[in-house]
């Protein structure tokens, strides 16, 4: 059996004990007031922050550069190791791989024995269309400024920070080409390899 509402003991009505200090009267709160928008005034509606565009991390190509680009990775296995002449046998002149033409009037080489290292020549070029493009094909462009990125196309051409560019001001260039959506080609931080 319940007892009834009016013999419940209540936090108000409950004794207080002789060490209990009184509690304070709560002050009621007042009601914030909101000004009135007026009749002819619409609702504004919230701004948007601005969308950034992410750089693409691949470059719109035609069907023929595409080819050509296949066609160039196909080539570059198949092209051979230019030696230099008399590289094995002398460390100093094999250790970093530099190309000379050889000239000697009784060389070998010049007269391609089947037994020497073979000659750079110009059927081992690549397409003239594809030709200094990245393996993933954008059109590299060196940039020391700010106004060098705004100018760069984003869907053909990616940038490259000059090595003269210190900390400080290529932050400043990656972030401005982040908000353009230029793809950095030697970003500080790599998320990502260039393939």
């Amino acid at each position: 059996m319940t007892a009834p509402e009016d013999d419940a003991v209540t936090p108000e009505s409950a004794p207080a004990t002789p060490d209990a200090a009184p509690a304070a009267p709560k002050k009621p709160r007042a009601a914030a007031k909101k000004p009135a928008p007026a009749a002819d005034e619409a609702p504004k509606p919230k701004a948007k922050p601005a969308k950034e565009v992410p750089p693409p991390k691949r470059p719109t190509l035609s069907s023929e550069v595409a080819r050509l680009l296949a066609a160039r990775r196909m080539q570059d296995q198949r092209r051979p190791r230019f030696t230099r002449q008399a590289s094995y046998r002398y460390w100093r002149i094999g250790r970093d791989e530099s190309w000379r033409k050889p000239r000697g009037l009784q060389s070998k080489q010049r007269r391609h024995y089947g037994y020497r290292s073979t000659i750079v020549s110009i059927g081992f070029r690549s397409p003239r269309q594809v030709r200094g493009r990245t393996p993933s094909g954008f059109r590299p462009i060196l940039v020391e400024t700010v106004p060098q990125i705004s100018a760069i196309d984003p869907v053909h051409e990616a940038a490259i920070i000059s090595r003269t560019v210190g900390t400080l001001k290529r932050l400043v260039l990656e972030e401005a080409a982040r908000k353009r959506g230029v793809h950095v080609l030697n970003p500080i931080t790599k998320e990502t390899r260039e393939t």
